[in-house]
């Protein structure tokens, strides 16, 4: 395993992550002690990072995680959650309020059995005014790492360019890290044209969704999945061909979205099954076909680059 520090966080990373999402749900149904045993597994194997939110399954990711954290010696890991969108009863709710961002913190640490949160992000800030994250979230979160409840403050989003503004708006030093998904992977690498603009600032990197939620998998999208159908079509064509060719395109896409490290200090990915997070960790691992790379992309076409919004 190879292991990035998170810009100047201090914080040295494996360059594939485990992303809780998966224990709320979120994608597929889910057996409690799998996933517990998932989590146990990724650290076993060389993995010090997770990721998670209130969010996921509405709470119900936490919760898990706090089981499966319980019994883990707390320096065998690294760990990442958000404030901002939240859910109840399967409705979705955001509030980016200072005074529910610092509840929300000390609610997480509850749940994940932690006295202490090592990244605190400002979750999906494109569902918020971006001036209230800049003038209330972020300087609530600041607080909180002067008072060492946190020791990292990052904020998380699908469009970059709202990073960058965030980023751009704030008191410098305020945000650092980024966590961005979908963006570097084999369909879309537009993550690229910032990293010159974070590295200046000491901002460290986080990718996520290297199967860009199911675009790159043989198993196809999830019916929700806000792709456009025409981008779809040409994924599942790539997926085709590295059938064809006895290298599935999950292989080849975990390996493509590690392989910029150490600009890129992370990638996460997600999964509630013990035996698939040993497969990706084996694939990351492996080297890559580059010309297969090459050829996905050519399959993917003008699709690649080709943008949706979050939801």
């Amino acid at each position: 395993m190879i292991y990035n520090e998170i810009g100047k966080t201090g914080m040295k990373v494996s360059n594939l992550s485990f992303g809780a999402s998966s224990l709320g749900g979120v994608f597929h149904g889910l057996r409690e002690e799998e996933g517990i045993r998932a989590v146990n597994v990724a650290l076993d194997h060389g993995i010090n990072f997770i990721d998670v939110s209130p969010y996921y399954g509405h709470l119900k990711a936490e919760m898990v995680l706090g089981k499966a954290l319980k019994d883990i010696k707390r320096d065998r890991y690294f760990l990442s959650t958000k404030v901002g969108r939240y859910g109840k009863d399967g409705v979705n709710t955001w509030d980016y309020s200072a005074k529910r961002a610092t509840e929300s913190v000390y609610e997480s640490m509850e749940r994940l059995n932690v006295d202490f949160i090592d990244l605190i992000n400002v979750h999906d800030v494109e569902f918020a005014d971006l001036n209230q994250v800049v003038g209330e979230t972020l300087p609530a979160l600041v607080e909180l790492r002067k008072k060492g409840v946190v020791g990292h403050v990052g904020i998380t989003d699908l469009q970059p360019e709202n990073l960058k503004w965030v980023i751009e708006h704030s008191e410098p030093g305020t945000v650092e890290s980024v966590l961005c998904f979908c963006h570097y992977c084999l369909n879309d690498d537009m993550l690229l044209d910032y990293l010159d603009f974070l590295e200046e600032r000491g901002i460290g990197v986080i990718n996520a969704s290297p199967l860009s939620m199911g675009l790159l998998s043989m198993r196809g999208t999830p019916d929700w999945h806000p792709a456009p159908a025409s981008l779809k079509e040409a994924c599942r064509k790539a997926a085709e061909f590295c059938q064809q060719q006895g290298y599935p395109i999950e292989r080849l896409a975990m390996q493509y979205s590690t392989s910029l490290n150490p600009r890129i200090a992370t990638t996460l990915f997600s999964s509630t099954n013990p035996d698939n997070v040993v497969k990706n960790i084996e694939y990351v691992e492996a080297p890559m076909d580059e010309e297969l790379v090459k050829e996905v992309r050519n399959i993917i076409g003008d699709q690649m680059r080709v943008r949706w919004k979050n939801s």
